[in-house]
């Protein structure tokens, strides 16, 4: 008990937290006592440290082979879980494997097997299909947001999965919707259930809700003036269309409000520049679809706006979890139209905004991003990136912001008033000895 105390505290450290949350120290304490846990909880409270941390606990540093595995619905999600886990700094190799991303480095990460896998549906089977993975050692299984899995319609591939996996011991599903409805092919016999979700299933008391009137059907105006009243703190908008999500992006751009558009037919490549630019903040306003609802931890977005009206109740929720998470307030806006009225699902309203006239366009931000054509399989680092910009590009560690390092790719904020210097000063300068392309990130 006292080794697992010490870890625990030692992952807090890592992580910057200060302590766990109830809903956390009941799953540690429910996944010792049950083979299978059901895990109920809204987005944003902290479910992936709740079943990252008694995964963990049955990892044996003994074992060379892959032990866990994590089917999640979405690369985004993938790729987040995968952050925290290494920033736990466990010792242990996990692998990352979704659509999008090349097959063939995947492979080469699963040639020496990792202790865990977390991925897509999709991907996963494709590897189990073509004997890319070590099955037999593998006990412990984690459905995180089964229910969106099964909303995109994953049922067969995870059952696929489940039924290649013959040994598993232990089986933990989340979601953040009592909706779900758990299949019998999962094994889950009397799971243990925890039910954190609010009584009355609405967002926690740190969401306010407000709506604001259009007079046109074509509500693009009423949201440019809104952006303009909000000023510029860092907001999602929600379209439930690719076409809008960019003929809204398109519109905002033409008025003058720097902004990011991001949906599901775009290339990884571009997602990752639009989150990255959102994240670090070289722009604060991101149009985006659905896609954007669920997986993606980015902190202190202070606004979402429904500039469509969300199609179900569980959409509703998923867009609102995007900010007021943990500790943080937040705002959800719903933009009506002439003819639109409120979803019975929503009761809560604690204001009508009256846009007023003379609205000024928001700041523009003061970061802009920098790609540089090189990542964590060309041996770059972020350690890397600080010392090549400081000493070829004369920047200050204050004119340098986020730096993110993908598999092949680098994006980091630059002090915009410091971009033209230094991309005249790097010019011909090589990282580890390699000349790579640097440009700013389109």
């Amino acid at each position: 008990m006292q080794q697992k105390n010490e870890t625990i505290a030692r992952i807090l450290e890592a992580i910057g937290i200060d302590e766990l949350n109830e809903m956390q120290k009941a799953s540690i304490e429910a996944n010792e006592q049950h083979d299978n846990v059901v895990l109920l909880s809204a987005t944003g409270s902290g479910k992936t440290l709740a079943f990252l941390l008694p995964l963990l606990f049955r990892l044996d540093p003994a074992v060379k082979t892959t032990q866990a595995m994590i089917i999640v619905p979405s690369r985004e999600l993938a790729i987040q879980i995968d952050k925290v886990f290494r920033s736990m700094q466990t010792g242990f190799k996990v692998t990352l494997c979704y659509g999008g991303h090349k097959r063939e480095i995947e492979e080469n990460n699963l040639v020496q097997a990792p202790a865990l896998i977390i991925g897509t549906p999709g991907r996963i089977k494709d590897h189990i299909r073509r004997g890319n993975i070590t099955l037999e050692t593998i006990n412990t299984l984690v459905l995180d947001e089964f229910d969106k899995s099964l909303e995109l319609g994953f049922q067969e591939e995870v059952s696929f999965i489940v039924d290649a996996l013959r040994n598993i011991q232990h089986r933990m599903l989340t979601s953040a919707t009592e909706a779900v409805e758990i299949p019998e092919f999962l094994g889950l016999k009397d799971p243990a259930e925890l039910n954190f979700l609010p009584a009355d299933g609405t967002p926690t008391i740190r969401l306010e809700v407000k709506t604001v009137q259009s007079g046109d059907k074509d509500k693009l105006e009423t949201l440019f003036e809104l952006l303009c009243y909000f000023g510029a703190r860092p907001s999602i908008i929600f379209c439930n269309h690719r076409e809008s999500v960019e003929r809204t992006s398109e519109y905002l751009a033409e008025q003058g409000i720097v902004n990011e558009y991001y949906h599901g037919a775009m290339e990884q490549h571009e997602r990752d520049s639009a989150l990255c630019k959102f994240r670090n903040g070289t722009v604060n306003f991101l149009v985006t679809t659905d896609l954007a609802a669920r997986g993606l931890d980015i902190p202190f977005i202070r606004y979402i706006i429904h500039y469509h009206l969300p199609t179900t109740e569980d959409v509703y929720t998923h867009r609102n979890g995007r900010t007021a998470r943990m500790e943080a307030s937040g705002t959800a806006v719903l933009i009506l139209g002439p003819e639109e009225k409120l979803p019975a699902y929503i009761t809560q309203v604690d204001e009508e905004i009256q846009l007023p006239a003379n609205l000024e366009i928001p700041e523009k931000p003061k970061w802009t991003t920098f790609y540089i054509a090189a990542g964590k399989k060309d041996k770059v680092n972020k350690i890397d990136i600080v010392g090549f910009l400081s000493q070829r590009g004369d920047l200050r560690k204050e004119d340098i912001g986020l730096i993110e390092v993908k598999d092949f790719a680098s994006f980091v904020a630059i002090r915009k008033s410091k971009a033209s210097h230094v991309l005249h000063a790097i010019k011909g300068h090589k990282i580890k000895n390699k000349k790579v392309k640097i440009e700013i990130a389109k």
